[in-house]
């Protein structure tokens, strides 16, 4: 057993005794009642304080102190540390729910009552709630109805939150950008920063930011450690969004306290109510110390996700919960692996709880009001094999009803994924009633694949979808391919980071792109000229650069940039059709535009046009939005011999504007 798990158990049992005892002994003495009267003194589980100014639950392992009636999280109690929040900032600046809304409005989203939804042996819900009103309102609040819920268990060091948020037929518009739950930790106290297996390490103090610690860089967020408090860290860079991670590996990060041996995670069971699907990436945890979880947003998207709500338009959505979970170890021992991998422990078992039974709110539906969808998915390509193929470890979900893809920029709904096994079954469990979209991608397969059927879910149905054949984009066999269709850019040649911008937290290989800086490194590889790219010569993995930027000429311009493959065809059909398939792993403010032989051509064979927000390069993502083009190419624009194909990125007005490629295949008339 670990040691946490034991030190807990202690716990528990000393509070429950020392509580017993002390009731009796009152009983006996007939001691006065305490001025703050606690709510079920008989119950040595959970107890509840409330009084005007907060509302106080203690399950003998922590004690959580709410703001009444804001709903802000004021204190959180465990083990010798008073408070794990940070004391010095207000109430408002510790632990709450905020969102970002129409102009770049802010709100906390303050509540004006307070409601105990159930108070047991087991467990206590509250309930902290808003309208929202017109006539006081209009133009200073978001137009929401706000209910925010907080759960303590009996025997969990941890605090459940989850929201649920309305919006009536009669609210005005609104822009919904951002939506989290945010908490800032004691600065002296944590320290050690843990977001996965391989990204873990001491990272600077809030205040090494300030201007008199820091330079900053090519944006506000990215900037160099010049003289932070801890003298190891000097050289080295900070940037928030080298900390993102995807929806789907989002489930666990938090902070360690070394001088405590106390760990502060937020563990995340299910991504059902996040936007965007699956690969969406967000923010976990950053410098502060501040760890978030993250609802909606636009990052690694920009304005394409779809965050606008019409007048008109009602909407209610559950987000949540997540649990905020603390556990402590020996001091002695490697507190902080043990400290992790406690909190990996308490991650599975929340997984094999989900969804929760215990949540009293009739907006969650428990495991035995959802539904279920399976199948088998095959994938038919033709040039490769006449017979359709297992779809091993495609990505298959459920959304809202759209355009194959739109679960990318689906931001309202629910999302419901599973992978494929090696035989192409899927298995989608726990799904919420409604109607719904089947979609899916195949990796090693370009396009998006959505079944032409409304699924309808209703509370304990399960459709069996049978057989699925997916047809990817293809007019004819394979001529030459670079890259491997799986949406990133991967595979492609990531450069080292410059010695004098490197974050250790991101050394390890698989995160090697996340590194500040690695745009600029273009430019000085490819000095002389643009990336060429010889077909059956060059190799993606050393040849290709990961993304395609423009050129920094070293006095504060940009030049647009023009990538060649050359390629040789023996055989050149000029009556008939070539394709060349297109997928994109990322664009922010670019357009691709591409010539088949002819550089100098004022009007391009195809133009993207202008494409993409989600800023994936700054952002030091591998990809942002997926995107796919088929593109016809009259035989006759083709020469028996040598070929060229030129890929310009007409767009430098920053450094950023740029494509990220994830696979180009060109293939020869059909027949």
């Amino acid at each position: 057993m670990e040691v946490a798990e034991k030190r807990r158990e202690l716990v528990l049992w000393i509070m429950v005794t020392v509580e017993s005892l002390l009731f009796l002994c009152a009983c006996c003495a007939e001691i006065p009642p305490r001025k703050v009267v606690w709510d079920g003194d008989c119950n040595p589980h959970i107890r509840l304080k409330r009084s005007e100014e907060t509302v106080i639950i203690d399950n003998g392992l922590v004690e959580v102190t709410i703001e009444n009636p804001s709903g802000h999280v004021m204190g959180i109690k465990y083990m010798g540390m008073d408070n794990v929040l940070e004391c010095g900032n207000p109430n408002s600046n510790r632990g709450y729910w905020d969102i970002v809304w129409d102009d770049n409005a802010f709100d906390k989203m303050e509540t004006k009552h307070v409601k105990v939804v159930a108070h047991t042996d087991d467990l206590v819900e509250l309930s902290f709630t808003k309208k929202w009103h017109f006539t006081t309102d209009h133009g200073k609040a978001v137009p929401l109805n706000i209910d925010k819920r907080f759960v303590v268990q009996r025997g969990v060091p941890g605090l459940y939150m989850y929201g649920i948020l309305e919006r009536r037929h009669d609210f005005p518009e609104a822009q919904m950008y951002q939506l989290r739950i945010v908490f800032k930790l004691k600065e002296d106290k944590f320290g050690f920063m843990a977001l996965s297996d391989t990204r873990q390490g001491i990272v600077p103090r809030g205040g090494d930011r300030d201007s008199s610690r820091s330079q900053t860089l090519a944006f506000k967020e990215a900037v160099l450690l010049t003289n932070p408090s801890n003298p190891q860290l000097k050289g080295e860079v900070d940037d928030k969004y080298q900390y993102s991670c995807e929806n789907k590996d989002n489930k666990l990060h938090g902070w360690v306290s070394d001088d405590d041996a106390v760990g502060f995670w937020i563990i995340t069971p299910s991504n059902e109510f996040r936007t965007g699907g699956p690969h969406k990436q967000d923010l976990t945890s950053h410098v502060g110390p501040i760890a978030l979880s993250m609802f909606v947003s636009t990052h690694y998207t920009g304005i394409d996700i779809d965050v606008t709500y019409k007048k008109g338009e009602a909407w209610r959505k559950v987000f949540g919960p997540v649990l905020i979970y603390l556990n402590s170890a020996s001091s002695d021992d490697d507190h902080r692996n043990t400290l992790w991998n406690d909190a990996k422990r308490q991650l599975s078992e929340e997984i094999e709880r989900w969804p929760y039974n215990f949540t009293r709110s009739r907006d969650f539906p428990h495991a035995e009001e959802r539904g279920e969808v399976c199948g088998q998915l095959l994938v038919r390509d033709r040039c490769l094999d006449e017979e359709p193929t297992q779809a091993q470890s495609a990505f298959v979900g459920l959304a809202a009803p759209g355009n194959a893809g739109s679960w990318q920029t689906e931001g309202k709904g629910y999302q419901f994924w599973a992978q494929t096994d090696n035989t192409g079954r899927f298995n989608i469990k726990n799904v919420r009633a409604g109607e719904y979209n089947l979609y899916a991608w195949v990796h090693g397969f370009i396009g998006d694949y959505k079944l032409d059927l409304n699924i309808t879910i209703q509370p304990g149905n399960k459709i069996n979808l049978g057989t699925l054949i997916y047809d990817p984009p293809r007019n004819g066999p394979t001529l030459w391919e670079i890259g491997i269709p799986d949406r990133t850019a991967a595979e492609f040649f990531v450069p080292e980071p410059h010695p004098a911008f490197v974050n250790t937290l991101c050394l390890d290989a698989a995160d090697k792109f996340r590194q500040y800086g690695l745009w600029d490194r273009y430019s000085e590889l490819y000095h002389h000229g643009d990336l060429v790219y010889t077909v059956g010569v060059s190799n993606y993995s050393r040849d290709w650069f990961f993304a395609h930027v423009p050129r920094n000429t070293g006095n504060g311009t940009n030049w647009s940039t023009t990538w060649q493959i050359k390629y040789n065809l023996q055989d050149v059909n000029e009556e008939g059709n070539y394709t060349l398939q297109l997928a994109l792993a990322a664009a922010s403010y670019a357009e691709l535009q591409i010539r088949f032989n002819d550089r100098e051509a004022v009007e391009p064979c195809f133009t993207t046009s202008r494409i993409g927000y989600d800023n994936a390069v700054a952002r030091h993502g591998i990809h942002g939005l997926y995107r796919s083009y088929t593109i016809i190419i009259p035989g006759k624009r083709f020469h028996k011999g040598d070929n060229a194909i030129f890929l310009t990125q007409t767009r430098s007005h920053g450094s950023f504007d740029a494509v990220m490629y994830d696979y180009i295949r060109l293939e020869a008339p059909a027949g």
